[in-house]
């Protein structure tokens, strides 16, 4: 790799356009050392209560309890299909791996996954210390920083939810691209150079989030590293001289950036989250960008009534919202670009929160929900370090300003601290974070069908169909609430008055597999089973990858007679699934039952080495051999 053009040449003839960063004292001494670790510890503390939760329904299970290609644990398989896959809609490999290791290490306890989150962002809260501490030369502004990092309740979706993995996992190489940059900067060297990409490429293979950051390390490259001036940066002219050799620097970085997104953006499409533009007006995304903006800032000073999933009108938010919201993000913008020369931080800050938040602010829409919490894990980040460096510099115009910020500092990390940890037992399980949230607003359609889903997976069938009702009351075509009505109904015995449900959730989906193989079943119930092997077929069609569908289609045509179809189906399960005891012992069977007997044997040894304690393979591998034994001994 050839290192970029500034480090050299181009650096020498823009001497005067790119300084060195101002002088402090950026040493990570002892009480640094203790400090930081005293933000660790109290991070913990507050996180500490996920050992005991377990995981929710939405999202958790696409990601790690119903996914067998991540909760078998790691595996080359595995590690090919993170590789490989836009599962989820997605492109995050380091975050699949991360999420097998987590199934190979604590299998299905949820506690593990989410200890490992809240470590995870304990080591970003380091990160960001030593970060702030290095270029910046505070100790307590830093401190400050992090510990509102570390202890705000918006950050409790990223940690207290396991499928949120690749929010934290992505910032913690996205800091370490920050410290690897800010060495490059202070002795710019090729080699320095490839740990700023190296860590940036982490990153992205976490979560495409971090697209915005060559933007950032430009922000950066401002304040607090000064590698340009404010005078020499006005005019066209000046602003070429001055940014155009540190742009060139960071094509690398561009690159790797155009790589994520295309990536992102196929995962995107294929999945179907991605709206058309002409399906929603420019101006409609304008305005529902600016409310979102204003709205994140509200929840940042005032962090109630959060929610795992925010309902997003279709209708465009009327001019006094974005009229209000467009004069208060403007106005804070005056201020901060007034205060460049002498504050920059202020403007580098408050650019941090802005651009890191554009490529979840709605102008692309991607899924959905209005906003979500954890898009803040990073781009807040911004804000406190405007709030705090900015009310640090405030208060030394105050007689006793030192006392006054301390004290003020103290109180408001230990109410947020107290808001974290009411907010992370609120996540202890499915029923009790949207029973909050339904107090909170009722009409959360999403909320209501998840809730009834959480129900209805604990058998709570009769208290389930309500709140699948109320979802359709709030959102008369939603698909998901008329399939799950339809399941529940199914569960009671209720097979006739289920069949209207699935045939209305097809209506409006018509290429779901998993309900073309529910409506199969509620067929079969009603003996129609003609009809009911046809819609198992269908669902197979339009989910060829689904190893549960596979393996009990497989099973259903062995117990049809169908042997040679069923052991077609039960070896494409196991080719999606290689670790399930269940599928071998079944192959075993139908094997054994159409005359193979040894490959039947094989089968069933397999299924007791995956799983030793598995009874029913036992039992059919000592009656296999028992039968071979009896046959040859006549």
């Amino acid at each position: 790799m050839k290192e970029p053009r500034i480090q050299r040449s181009a650096a020498a003839r823009t001497q005067r356009q790119i300084v060195k960063p101002a002088p402090s004292d950026g040493t990570f001494r002892r009480n640094d050392l203790l400090l930081a670790l005293a933000l660790v510890a109290s991070t913990l503390a507050v996180y500490s209560q996920v050992l005991s939760h377990q995981f929710i329904n939405y999202d958790d299970d696409n990601y790690i309890w119903n996914n067998p290609m991540v909760s078998g644990g790691l595996s080359a398989e595995g590690i090919r299909w993170a590789f490989t896959t836009f599962h989820s809609a997605s492109w995050h490999p380091l975050a699949w791996i991360s999420h097998m290791l987590d199934c190979q290490l604590f299998g299905l306890n949820a506690g593990g996954h989410l200890f490992v989150n809240a470590l995870i962002h304990s080591a970003n809260t380091f990160l960001l210390f030593l970060f702030l501490k290095r270029v910046t030369g505070t100790t307590w502004r830093s401190a400050i920083v992090a510990a509102l990092f570390a202890l705000h309740p918006l950050h409790v979706e990223s940690v207290a939810w396991a499928a949120e993995r690749k929010d934290t996992l992505s910032t913690f190489f996205g800091l370490l691209c920050l410290l690897a940059y800010a060495r490059y900067v202070k002795k710019p060297s090729w080699w320095r150079y490839v740990f700023v990409a190296g860590w940036l490429a982490l990153g992205l293979l976490a979560k495409a989030m971090l697209v915005s950051w060559p933007f950032l390390l430009l922000l950066l490259d401002y304040w607090p590293f000064r590698r340009v001036e404010w005078q020499t940066a006005h005019g066209t002219r000046g602003f070429a001289k001055a940014w155009l050799p540190l742009l060139r620097e960071k094509v690398p970085l561009f690159a790797l950036v155009a790589v994520s997104m295309v990536f992102t953006y196929i995962a995107q499409v294929r999945w179907g989250a991605v709206a058309e533009l002409s399906d929603v007006s420019l101006p409609w995304r304008l305005a529902h960008a600016l409310v979102s903006y204003a709205t994140y800032l509200r929840l940042t000073f005032w962090p109630q009534g959060l929610a795992v999933y925010y309902p997003s009108s279709p209708h465009m938010a009327p001019a006094w919202q974005w009229g209000g919201a467009l004069v208060v993000l403007g106005a804070i913008t005056a201020v901060a670009l007034r205060g460049a020369r002498d504050r920059p931080y202020l403007i580098v800050g408050w650019l941090w929160f802005l651009g890191m938040l554009v490529p979840v602010i709605g102008l692309v829409r991607a899924g959905d929900q209005a906003i979500a919490d954890h898009f803040t894990y990073f781009p807040l980040i911004g804000l406190f370090i405007a709030l705090v460096f900015g009310l640090a510099d405030l208060a030394r115009t105050w007689r006793s300003g030192r006392i006054s910020i301390a004290t003020m500092a103290a109180v408001i990390i230990a109410l947020l601290a107290f808001l974290t940890a009411v907010q992370v037992s609120r996540w202890r399980d499915s029923e009790t974070l949207y029973g909050y949230i339904l107090s909170v607003n009722p009409d959360n359609a999403v909320v209501q069908n998840n809730l009834g889903s959480a129900l209805g997976q604990r058998g709570k069938h009769a208290e389930a169909i309500p709140h699948f009702a109320e979802a359709v009351r709030i959102r008369p075509n939603y698909f998901d609430a008329l399939a799950n009505w339809g399941q529940a109904l199914l569960d009671q015995g209720k097979a006739a008055e289920a069949v209207g449900f699935f045939q209305q959730a097809l209506v409006l989906k018509p290429d779901s597999g998993k309900t073309h193989w529910q409506l199969g079943v509620v067929l079969e119930n009603l003996r129609k089973h003609d009809e009911a092997t046809q819609q198992f077929y269908e669902a197979i069609r339009l989910a060829p990858r689904d190893f549960e569908m596979r393996a009990n289609l497989g099973w259903k045509l062995a117990s049809q007679g169908k042997l040679a179809e069923a052991i077609e189906q039960l070896n494409e399960a196991l080719r999606l699934n290689p670790n399930s005891a269940e599928a071998h012992n079944n192959l075993g069977l139908v094997l054994f039952a159409s005359g193979k007997e040894e490959e039947g044997v094989r089968e069933f040894s397999t299924a007791l080495r995956l799983k030793p304690d598995l009874a029913v393979a036992r039992d059919s591998l000592e009656r296999a051999r028992a039968q071979i034994n009896a046959r040859q001994n006549r």
